[in-house]
C-alpha cells in the first residue's frame, strides 16, 4: 500500500550531504515495511539488520566503532558486498543496541557515503534511560498510522483523493456520501497498516477488531517488558483512562479520572513513557493565540489523544452498527472520536505544531489552534452538520484572525475569513 512518507525518503536520498536517517513512530505503524519498500524501489541492494535479540550485532558494535570494521562485519553477516552508492543499510529496532545508535555519529563524520536508515519503536524510552545519542549527526522522520487519504487510497479509491488534492470541491461534494461512508469506516478501522490491509482485502469488521485487539495486547506486553516495575501500574491506569478523558465535554486531561485523588506528580513518569513510545499525543493549551504559539504554551493544561482512532474505537468496544447506522446514545462519544480523528490527521502534516485554546474561565474553547509561521489559525471541530459555534464567534470577536476553519460533515464553503472544510478533507488544510 502507498505511504506518503516514501516521498520524504526519496527527498532524503537525493540530498548531497545527507546524514543517517532515523524513522520514529509507535510499534506497528509500518516502519519496517516502509524501510524495506524504500530499499526495494530505490536501491539495487538492501542490507536489513534487526537488532532485536541479535547477539552477533551486539558483539559487532560492542568493540570499537571503526566504520570499516563494522561494514566488514555487516557484509559477513548478510553475505552481501556493501557498495555505498547502491546499497541501503537498514538497522531496525536500533534502540536495542545503544552502541549502534552511537555508531551513526562515526558514519556521519568519517563515512558519509554510506546510506543508512534506522527505526526504533521504543527509541524515546531508550534515550530517557541514558542511551548515548549522536546529537546533530542524524536526521529524523516521524511515521504515524495511515492518514485518511492514505486509507482511501488503500481501499482502491485513489481518484477520490485526487479530487481533494486538486481542490475540486464542487465535484467532491457531488460524491460526498462516498467520502462520508469511507470516513465512518476509517473511524472504525483506523490507520494501523495491518488492520487497513486486512480490511481492504476482506471488508470484515470482525477481523479488523481482532487485529486491533492483538495490537493493543502487544502494547500491554511492551508495558510489562520494558517499563520500570514501579511505574507499570500507573502506565496501565493512565492508558485505560484515555477514552473516558476524551468523552468529557471539557477534554482537558484530569488526573482525578485515573484514580480519585491522583496527582500530576504521581503520573509524570507514566505519561512520559507513553509519549516516548509514540502511543499518545499530548496537545497543550495556549494562554494566548499569538505567534509563536510555543511561547504561550501552558504546560499544566493539556489534552491527551491516542495514536490511532481505530484503536480508540476498539478500546471502547464500539460496534460497527452504532458507528455506521447512527444511534442516539452514541452522540456524546461521536465528538470525542471526531476530535481524535482531526488531531491524528493534523499530526501527519509536517512542521505543523498543534495546540488548543480556552479563555481563562474555561467558558470558551477552540478545539485546535495551529501556527503556520505567519498566522495562528483556529480550528473548530463538529461531529455532524450543526454549525453553531459560540466559542469560535467569541474567539473571532476577541482576536480577529485572518482565517478561521470549521470542520464538520457539512459541505465546503468559504465565507470571507471563515472556511467550512468537510471532515473528510481536513488534510488539505495545508
Amino acid at each position: 500500500m502507498y505511504r506518503t512518507a516514501i516521498e520524504e525518503l526519496h527527498k532524503w536520498k537525493a540530498k548531497r550531504n545527507k546524514k543517517p536517517l532515523i524513522i520514529r513512530g509507535a510499534r506497528q505503524v509500518g516502519k519496517t515495511w516502509l524501510m524495506k519498500e524504500f530499499g526495494r524501489i530505490a536501491f539495487e541492494k538492501t542490507v536489513y539488520v534487526s537488532l532485536d535479540n541479535n547477539q552477533r550485532m551486539k558483539g559487532l558494535f560492542s568493540s570499537d566503532l571503526d566504520v570499516e570494521r563494522i561494514i566488514t562485519g555487516l557484509e559477513l553477516y548478510s553475505g552481501q558486498k556493501i557498495d555505498p552508492a547502491n546499497t541501503l543499510l537498514i538497522f531496525d529496532e536500533v534502540q536495542e543496541v545503544p552502541k549502534a545508535l552511537t555508531s551513526l555519529k562515526y558514519f556521519n563524520e568519517n563515512a558519509p557515503q554510506y546510506q543508512i536508515v534506522c527505526a526504533g519503536s521504543l527509541l524515546g524510552v531508550a534515550l530517557h534511560q541514558g542511551t548515548s545519542f549522536p546529537v546533530g549527526k542524524v536526521e529524523f522522520l516521524d511515521l504515524y498510522p495511515l492518514s485518511f487519504t492514505e486509507f482511501v487510497n488503500a481501499m482502491g479509491n485513489g481518484q477520490y483523493v485526487e479530487l481533494l488534492q486538486k481542490g475540486d470541491f464542487a465535484m467532491a461534494t457531488t460524491f460526498k456520501q462516498t467520502y462520508i461512508d469511507m470516513l465512518k469506516y476509517y473511524y472504525y478501522v483506523g490507520g494501523m497498516p495491518e488492520v487497513v490491509h486486512s480490511f481492504s482485502q476482506n471488508k470484515d469488521f470482525g477481523e479488523a477488531r481482532e487485529i486491533q485487539q492483538r495490537i493493543l495486547d502487544a502494547y500491554e506486553q511492551d508495558f510489562s517488558k520494558h517499563a520500570p516495575h514501579d511505574v507499570l501500574p500507573r502506565i496501565r491506569m493512565l492508558w485505560n483512562s484515555i477514552p473516558a478523558q476524551l468523552t468529557k465535554e471539557n477534554k482537558k486531561f484530569i488526573y482525578g479520572l485515573i484514580k480519585e485523588g491522583a496527582r500530576a506528580k504521581e503520573y509524570e513518569q507514566a505519561l512520559l513513557w507513553l509519549t516516548d513510545c509514540g502511543l499518545v499525543h499530548k496537545v497543550h493549551r495556549v494562554n494566548a493565540p499569538s505567534l509563536p504559539l510555543k511561547a504561550y504554551e501552558d504546560l499544566k493544561s493539556f489534552k491527551l489523544f491516542l495514536v490511532d482512532v481505530g484503536l480508540l474505537s476498539c478500546m471502547t468496544r464500539l460496534h460497527q452498527s452504532t458507528l455506521l447506522d447512527g444511534n442516539e446514545l452514541f452522540k456524546e462519544f461521536k465528538g470525542a472520536l471526531t476530535e481524535q480523528y482531526v488531531l491524528q490527521q493534523l499530526k501527519t502534516l509536517k512542521g505543523l505544531e498543534t495546540y488548543y485554546w480556552t479563555n481563562d474561565r474555561g467558558g470558551a474553547e477552540i478545539d485546535f489552534v495551529v501556527d503556520n509561521g505567519s498566522a495562528v489559525i483556529p480550528i473548530e471541530v463538529k461531529a455532524e452538520t450543526n454549525l453553531k459555534a459560540k466559542s469560535l464567534k467569541m474567539y473571532q470577536g476577541k482576536f480577529r484572525p485572518t482565517l478561521s476553519v470549521r470542520t464538520s460533515m457539512a459541505d465546503y464553503k468559504r465565507e470571507g475569513g471563515l472556511l467550512n472544510l468537510p471532515l473528510y478533507a481536513i488534510e488539505v488544510i495545508r
